[in-house]
């Protein structure tokens, strides 16, 4: 299926469980905010000052996540007080130049990550973001596993405050919230050792990490996880001839031993970006997106959040204690001059 197919096929199946309940968190709830797709981007006539287009969304994405905690919910998606974030998750494509080579596109490049850790920071209060940022790399970011971002998020690791586990290579790692688990593994998860052909992304040795980390920090426990990559998963599930899957953004064979690695967890929701839209469903390792209300695991794309080609973005917020997760959407359709919360509350029992 093309992308937009897809995506017309998960947006349908995922309203087959949307909820209007009334949210109940709990003293032990885990609240933060799930953004992609920022795509700080340079003014490629002036390298090293940003497009005005990308500094004023990006600048106004901060403002609203800084403002919105303290805030109150619509009564209608339950009411109550929205609550201080423990952080901020970023789904990836930081940058918008990541993916390009050559002079013009370095200095691009440098202006455009300098940008992002100005605004975001890393622990909280060390940019102009409040709350706390844990960000994966996308496509737009370092496709090929070289780059100046995957360069700064191995070294923002070395001061990531609060992380349980760190990848070999420095750039997969995990932490804790309020007892969930939650593990950052870059632009897609790789890659299984037995299959040798070239991967258009490289997995960075994810799927390793992914493995180990959930043996050594969760193991029987039953604790919660939640797992961002870049990549959206379910197309790409469906096997393919050696040429076809070459070009294809993920190996369906990783793809597979990614959900074999996660079936005997309680993995409470997938996130990711990348496709622009926002899609919330269940997978079950398959080539198709499930219904919300039926079985497999919890899946939540996030809208594009602030790329410079739209008026149109959206962020989601999460939630999550023992038994559920809540979660809710703040769009904008005039690039974040004004935003609100979308009607709908998507709701999901953990285990």
């Amino acid at each position: 299926m093309k992308r937009r197919q897809f995506i017309h096929a998960a947006g349908t199946a995922a309203l087959a469980g949307l909820s209007h309940a009334a949210p109940n968190p709990t003293s032990k709830s885990t609240s933060f905010f799930l953004v992609g797709d920022t795509h700080y981007c340079a003014d490629e006539k002036v390298p090293d000052q940003l497009m005005g287009t990308s500094r004023e969304l990006t600048s106004r994405l901060v403002e609203w996540l800084n403002k919105l905690p303290g805030s109150a919910f619509p009564e209608k998606l339950g009411g109550g007080t929205i609550e201080a974030p423990k952080g901020v998750i970023h789904a990836g494509d930081l940058i918008d130049s990541g993916d390009k080579s050559g002079p013009k596109y370095d200095a691009m490049q440098r202006t455009e990550l300098a940008a992002f850790t100005a605004d975001w920071g890393l622990n909280g209060g060390d940019g102009k973001l409040r709350w706390p940022v844990c960000e994966v790399h996308g496509n737009h970011d370092s496709p090929h596993g070289k780059g100046i971002v995957i360069d700064s998020i191995i070294a923002r690791n070395k001061k990531r405050q609060g992380l349980t586990s760190l990848s070999r290579n420095g750039l997969h790692y995990s932490w804790d919230w309020n007892g969930v688990h939650f593990i950052n593994l870059g632009i897609v998860v790789g890659q299984v050792k037995s299959v040798a052909r070239k991967r258009r992304y490289a997995p960075m040795d994810s799927l390793d990490f992914l493995v180990d980390d959930l043996a050594e920090k969760v193991g029987k426990s039953g604790r919660p996880v939640v797992i961002t990559h870049h990549v959206d998963m379910v197309r790409y599930a469906a096997e393919s001839s050696d040429e076809e899957v070459t070009k294809k953004e993920w190996d369906y064979a990783d793809v597979r031993a990614f959900f074999a690695a996660l079936k005997d967890y309680k993995v409470a929701a997938i996130l990711y970006g990348q496709t622009h839209v926002r899609n919330i469903f269940r997978w079950d390792g398959g080539a198709k997106p499930l219904p919300t209300g039926g079985m497999g695991i919890p899946v939540f794309n996030t809208d594009n959040a602030s790329h410079f080609k739209s008026e149109e973005q959206a962020i989601l917020h999460f939630t999550m204690n023992e038994k559920e997760t809540l979660v809710r959407e703040f769009a904008t359709a005039d690039s974040w001059l004004t935003g609100k919360w979308n009607d709908q509350v998507w709701r999901f029992p953990v285990g």
